[in-house]
Parts: structure tokens; sequence; C-alpha cells
């Protein structure tokens, strides 16, 4: 076997450093590209009996293997977290309530949680409910952008013109550039009229 100087030994290095990164490189770009779906997903036969794509849309979690513990879910306040996306972009705002107050109780300091708790209200009926929260949550940081133009939105909506200009007034200085600026110069247009 012939003798390998330091230099061969550099260069034998360095190629295997750079065949791995790449074999790495390749393999993860090809995952992002083509994520595993579960087999209902694919096409490829009936998910497994208990599997969650075989429960009728809106229906409740199944208890069993499959269900994320519930210990787990009541404390874990991401998890809880996107659970309450899930629900509030299917427009199931008021299933969402009970999330949105759990994860108040974990982290009362999260004012995007507020914020959406505010707008749920709102949408199952309950202005007054949603007022009192988008106020909390512009009291507790009054530059916090998205809560101004929520509660002048919600404002608006519920018919106090002079409040919600106040409160869009507020979020379009906070920000005039941003897409949350902007849309409150849209919303103050409309609350001109």
């Amino acid at each position: 076997m012939p003798k390998l100087t330091p230099l061969h030994w550099l260069l034998a290095a360095v190629f295997l450093a750079f065949y791995g990164f790449a074999v790495f490189a390749v393999t993860r770009d090809y995952y992002v590209r083509h994520p595993v779906r579960p087999p209902a997903a694919r096409g490829g036969g009936a998910a497994p009996a208990g599997h969650p794509a075989t429960r009728a849309p809106g229906a409740a979690p199944r208890s069993g293997s499959d269900a994320v513990p519930a210990a787990l879910t009541e404390t874990d306040a991401d998890l809880l977290r996107r659970r309450a996306d899930a629900l509030f972009s299917e427009g199931r705002y008021r299933e969402t309530l009970p999330v949105y107050r759990r994860i108040l109780e974990l982290a009362p300091e999260d004012l995007e949680t507020r914020n959406d708790l505010g707008l749920a209200l709102y949408y199952t009926g309950d202005a007054s409910g949603a007022l009192e929260q988008l106020r909390t949550a512009t009291a507790a940081d009054p530059r916090f952008q998205r809560g101004w133009l929520t509660l002048g939105y919600v404002t608006l909506e519920s018919g106090d013109k002079p409040k919600a200009r106040e409160a869009l007034g507020r979020a379009r200085d906070l920000g005039p550039d941003n897409p949350l600026g902007q849309e409150a110069v849209r919303l103050l247009g409309v609350a001109k009229d």
C-alpha cells in the first residue's frame, strides 16, 4: 500500500467532507420538495382505522394511540396555538374560544393570541367581549400594531366610527409602510364615509 503524505490526507479529508455535504444537501432538497405524506393523502389506499384521515371533517379526535395526549395539549401552548390556528383558518371560531382562553391561562402576555381571541369573539357575535380583549392587548403594549388594527376594525364594524378612526390612526402611525399600516389606511378611508 502506498504511503500517503499529509497533503494527500488533507485532500482526502476535504473530499470526504465535500462529498458528505453534497449527499446531505441533495437528500434534504429532495425531501423539502417531496414531503412524505400519509397513505390517504397520496391516494395509495385507505388510511388505517383510527387514523386522523378516517375521521369525518370537524369530528373530535378519537381516543387512542393516534390522539395527542390531553395532558400534553392542555399544557403545551405551542400545540394549542397550532390547534387554534387550524380551527380559525377553517372558520370554526366558536371552537377556538376555549383553546385561546387556555393559551392565555398558560401565557397571559401573549398579545397575538389575545388579538385572535378578540377576532374569534367578534366573529361569534360577542362584540363587547372582543373589544374588551383588544383593549387589554393594546393597553398591555401600546406599540402592538396588529392589536390597534383589529381594535379599529371591530370598533368600525360595531358602528363607532370616531373610536374606530382613533384606533386605526394609531395602527397607521405605528408603521404606515407595512401591510398592517396600509390596511389601517384603507379602513380609515372606509371610516370617513
